[in-house]
């Protein structure tokens, strides 16, 4: 009781001090629910009230990423299109049937699993824009068209002298120009396309064109055909019609151009004309006499014999074919021949073919301009102007133009550089096509290959694939690169100078014509046109190769420097003599050859066992059947048709003695050095084992 009134009388107490306490106390106060959004009162209507089927569901709107992806991605450049490791590319491609064993950063994804990729990690993808180049204008010089005949004015005609190789060609001009040609030319043949105008005693101008015969300089007699109006074949009498005869004929008859048929040498005592106008009817070619339209003159041009009828000829056919052209206008012309000089810088020699040639003129030519600095005649004298059918030397060029490039005048400086700039634009792109098409080409045949891998392994699983692929490149992984060791291909380079650009063209044909690359492969480093510098030495000897030159010089300091650095410098002045040296430097690359000359014979007749030391050596009793057993070469066994044994002798023995050499019918004894067997009638051969140099099997055809 006394409890039950203490606690009463407390509560009274703290009534009348703080009703407020006092109702928290006896009624607790209940936690305030946090406050719910509309968003979460859905949710949990939707949760709790099964019944309730008209409530709308609110989407929430997520910014997805947005990846830029094109076609033939790699791994790792999708991973860096989302802003990813590699790694996560293989996770969004578990629990798929992408091959993830052979799965590396360069591997070229499919279109569905980059999309696949894409999509498993929440991203959307967008495709790439294809980069749109824009195309330039055209801005390229162009041939005018024919001009109008009242402007057209008779120009001489344009002469090339075609045919074999000393028949007379250079001496025949020689004696039209009464000139002294022949005695300068290196090895007795022409070797550049010789340019001149010759005045007749008759007034007439003609413009000649001397190519080489040699087989050679086919490029130079096809640009000598085209470049001209009237071709004169010349024919030995006393040798008839050869092999760049018939070249020749060719070339003029796929430039559809008239043919005069000179037969040269007819002073000759062996000497038969008639021989070769039959000849010629074998390659339809049909002289006046048996009824067709060809001229044909007899003539000696040593001697100078009918060489008036000729020059006739060649004046009445010019007549008939009304040659003409205009004289004002921009320049056209073609390029015939291009050097380097030291004085001049870079010089060609061009045959203006419309309008006239003035100095100050801008000139395109290929993928070089020029202005006009300067004109030479054949003689070397300056001339102001060139007109139709005029050979001259042009000076002024920036880069040396290629022998045969069209020459057509512009307007400015500024339009040269900008039809320059276009044409090597052109190129380029056109280099970069035929890039591409060959990198697909390989891309595809490495994808077919790799889709022939995997369906030989499409029955394994992925850790399977992955170890067979491991064991079956494992091999390439033994080395790093920097220690893997180059293959054992013999090699040769070379650097090649020429002094013009139509005898480089003749040199890098006759090197296209290389068929010995599995005994050893040429490797042109360089070439050009001009003399050998210190750079073409430096580059020889970083490549360990040689320097060809035709008919450049060396200056003292490059000597010198060859010299010092161990490179071989091959100069020459005769074509066929420079390709001789080059095929003889790639023999010289080449292991020499073994060959076997057989010594003697012999027939083992008794096998003897001897001790030396604690083993039993067997001792072959032989006798000699053919020539002489010489201890110190080598021998064969052969049993059969097989060879059982192969190797040299310990000793040899006739009766009790060591000798060297047994001759035929003696009996001996052989120990072999090494394990051998010998049987009764084994027949043992002597042979000796000779070197011999080995040469290229390349062929340039002449």
């Amino acid at each position: 009781m006394s409890l039950m009134s203490s606690v009463t009388c407390g509560m009274r107490r703290l009534v009348h001090a703080d009703p407020a306490l006092l109702r928290n106390f006896l009624f607790p106060a209940r936690r305030l629910a946090p406050v719910i959004t509309c968003q979460q009162d859905r949710k949990l209507a939707s949760k709790h009230g099964k019944g309730q089927k008209n409530v709308q569901k609110v989407k929430v709107n997520v910014d997805k990423q947005e990846v830029e992806i094109r076609r033939r991605m790699t791994a790792a450049a999708l991973a860096d299109a989302m802003n990813k490791d590699f790694d996560h590319i293989l996770e969004a491609l578990l629990n798929t049937s992408a091959d993830l064993g052979s799965l590396k950063p360069d591997t070229v994804l499919e279109e569905c699993w980059i999309k696949e990729v894409v999509t498993r990690s929440g991203m959307k993808f967008r495709w790439a824009k294809l980069s749109t180049t824009k195309e330039s204008p055209n801005r390229d010089a162009q041939r005018r068209p024919p001009a109008d005949p009242a402007l057209l004015v008779s120009r001489p005609p344009v002469v090339t002298i075609m045919g074999h190789v000393d028949h007379g060609k250079t001496t025949l001009l020689d004696s039209l120009r009464k000139s002294q040609i022949v005695s300068t030319e290196a090895g007795g043949i022409t070797q550049h396309i010789g340019a001149f105008l010759v005045q007749l005693p008759t007034g007439e101008k003609i413009t000649f064109l001397d190519t080489p015969g040699h087989a050679a300089f086919s490029s130079m007699r096809a640009r000598g055909a085209d470049a001209t109006d009237i071709v004169i074949l010349v024919v030995a009498a006393d040798d008839g019609v050869m092999n760049q005869t018939v070249e020749s004929i060719q070339h003029a008859k796929r430039a559809k151009v008239p043919m005069i048929v000179a037969v040269n040498k007819c002073d000759k005592p062996q000497a038969d004309p008639q021989r070769v106008k039959q000849e010629l009817l074998a390659y339809d070619v049909i002289c006046e006499e048996f009824g067709g339209d060809v001229q044909a003159i007899h003539i000696s041009a040593l001697k100078g014999d009918n060489l008036l009828a000729l020059a006739e000829a060649t004046v009445a056919l010019a007549e008939v074919l009304e040659l003409k052209a205009e004289l004002t206008g921009p320049v056209e012309g073609l390029v015939i021949e291009s050097r380097t000089d030291k004085g001049k810088g870079y010089v060609t020699t061009a045959i203006v073919q419309r309008g006239t040639l003035k100095k100050g003129c801008f000139l395109v030519a290929g993928k070089c301009w020029a202005k006009v600095r300067l004109l030479f005649d054949e003689n070397g004298c300056a001339v102001t102007e060139a007109g139709p059918s005029m050979a001259v030397e042009v000076v002024g060029w920036k880069e040396p133009p290629s022998a045969g490039e069209i020459i057509l005048e512009v307007e400015s400086e500024q339009l040269a550089r900008e039809v320059v700039e276009w044409r090597s634009h052109k190129e380029e792109q056109l280099k970069r096509q035929e890039e591409q098409s060959i990198i697909e080409a390989k891309q595809q045949r490495h994808l077919e290959e790799y889709q022939r891998e995997r369906a030989a392994l499409s029955h394994l699983s992925w850790r399977q694939r992955r170890k067979e692929y491991y064991l079956k490149n494992k091999t390439q992984f033994t080395h790093r690169p920097s220690e893997r060791t180059e293959d054992e291909q013999l090699r040769l380079p070379i650097i090649i100078k020429g002094d013009v650009d139509g005898s480089m063209e003749t040199l890098l044909n006759i090197l296209d014509s290389y068929d010995a690359d599995h005994q050893c492969q040429l490797d042109v480093v360089h070439f050009g046109v001009g003399d050998i510098s210190e750079n073409d030495v430096n580059m020889a000897k970083m490549f360990g190769g040689s320097i060809y030159g035709f008919n450049v010089s060396v200056t003292r300091s490059v000597h010198q420097l060859a010299s010092r650095h161990g490179v071989p410098l091959r100069l020459n002045s005769v074509i066929y003599k420079l390709v001789d040296e080059l095929k003889n430097e790639l023999s010289q690359k080449l292991p020499p050859t073994v060959s076997e000359n057989i010594m003697g014979e012999a027939t083992v007749l008794a096998i003897f066992d001897i001790s030396v030391g604690k083993k039993k050596v067997p001792i072959a009793g032989c006798r000699v059947t053919k020539g002489q057993l010489d201890r110190r070469l080598k021998f064969r066994v052969i049993r059969g048709r097989d060879t059982v044994w192969e190797g040299s002798l310990a000793a040899m023995k006739h009766h009790k003695d060591d000798v060297n050499m047994v001759k035929v019918g003696m009996d001996c004894g052989l120990m072999a050095d090494g394990d051998a067997s010998f049987s009764e009638g084994d027949i043992v051969i002597c042979f000796e084992e000779v070197e011999e140099p080995q040469v290229t099997s390349w062929d340039p055809g002449f």
